[in-house]
């Protein structure tokens, strides 16, 4: 193993490999002279966990070993970075190595604090307490929803950044869907504890899920951050962030989206802006600082969603810039702030949201992607997983 690489990528998942692979395909001189740095053996499609946790998908499709995702030409290096040093163009990792670069990519993802709600980490899959947010976890989730006999089902979203930030509300109108299949929604009350100040961002999609929550008999309470679970007494405890105040909710079943923070090494690196995030200028995803290095995906600080069909849009962006820089021509590609959120709102069920930096509809259908459609959840569900693997990380889409 070298210590010193053209191109040096922190991050093995989806915005890792898929710039990998887009650089390898655009300069065959390259091979042998991107590294990848992730400590991780596995690699997961995590979209797909949402329909592991209502049943409609097996967790172990999303698994993959890294070493079947790496492409061919590129450098696996198994280790954790540990510091940056964008100053002398290295960096290093947990292995003792000093690993030096001419272009770095920081795509290394958002990291979960499962200890930031009180007795989340020691409670969760058990007692009624789950999350799709955990591979080893998220079996449980369907396990609560099926053996539900009635009572107070409550969903959260945190007051943080999540990755997919439709996924802690997508679990519950699949949940409310099968209690109605069940013959138990009339004895079963949902309610969604959010953070947020509403259902969704952009005005378009916000307008139709109303209506979905409206439909479902849905009790939605915003700018209510979960801070405690009381297990034991199946109590959840939130803030509610206009007033201050702590309020309490019983339940007999919670599924809670965990705060997320930027990862340690990133926040306390030269690289971060105020808020721990890779500090990047919004289109051409270059460091506002250190002009050979890029940052995409979740770990960057773009005001955008953070979800793998934002990836999709970035890394095509970055690794057509980079290789502008490495000719000496000037960096075209920019990135509009696209993102989309597939929407499930019941099984066959999906709402499309696709948008930009201006939370404005940037629709790819010809119709409207604010009405719930089968055919969309069928391309969530089989399609998309297809071009996941076979497209996005071969760098081809």
């Amino acid at each position: 193993m070298k210590s010193s690489y053209k191109v040096v990528i922190v991050g093995g998942g989806s915005a890792g490999i898929s710039v990998a692979a887009r650089l390898l395909r655009q300069s065959h001189s390259l091979s042998g002279e991107i590294a990848i740095l992730d400590p991780a053996v596995k690699h997961y499609y995590q979209p797909l966990w949402t329909l592991v946790g209502g049943g409609a998908a097996k967790k172990e499709t999303s698994e993959r070993g890294m070493q079947s995702v790496i492409p061919e030409g590129a450098v696996w290096i198994q280790a954790a970075v540990t510091a940056f040093s964008p100053e002398t163009n290295s960096l290093s990792t947990n292995q003792g190595q000093t690993i030096s670069y001419d272009y770095l990519v920081v795509a290394s993802g958002i990291e979960i604090n499962w200890k930031g709600i009180k007795g989340l980490q020691e409670n969760l899959g058990t007692k009624g307490v789950c999350s799709n947010y955990s591979y080893e976890h998220v079996d449980y989730t369907w396990e609560t929803i099926r053996s539900f006999k009635g009572g107070t089902a409550l969903f959260t979203h945190p007051a943080s950044p999540v990755k997919c930030g439709g996924a802690p509300q997508k679990i519950m109108y699949l949940a409310e869907d099968h209690f109605n299949r069940s013959h138990i929604r009339n004895r079963s009350k949902v309610i969604f504890g959010s953070a947020n100040p509403a259902i969704f961002d952009v005005e378009k999609y916000r307008l139709a899920l109303e209506k979905v929550v409206e439909r479902k008999n849905i009790d939605a309470r915003f700018r209510r951050n979960l801070i405690e679970i009381k297990a034991d007494e199946k109590i959840a405890i939130f803030e509610n962030l206009d007033t201050n105040e702590i309020e309490e909710i019983a339940y007999d079943m919670i599924h809670v989206t965990p705060l997320m923070q930027a990862p340690a090494f990133i926040k306390n690196s030269p690289l971060s802006d105020e808020n721990g995030w890779v500090d990047v200028q919004q289109h051409t995803l270059q460091h506002n600082y250190f002009k050979n290095v890029f940052g995409l995906g979740d770990n960057a600080n773009l005001p955008t969603s953070k979800t793998g069909a934002a990836i999709r849009k970035q890394a095509p962006v970055v690794a057509e810039n980079i290789m502008a820089l490495m000719r000496d021509m000037p960096m075209k590609a920019s990135y509009d702030g696209y993102s989309s959120c597939p929407i499930v709102t019941g099984y066959n069920k999906l709402v499309l949201a696709e948008f930009d930096y201006n939370k404005e509809p940037c629709e790819s259908m010809p119709f409207n992607q604010a009405v719930e459609r089968t055919s969309m959840y069928v391309m969530k569900k089989d399609l998309l997983p297809i071009m996941y693997w076979n497209g996005m990380l071969k760098g081809t889409m």
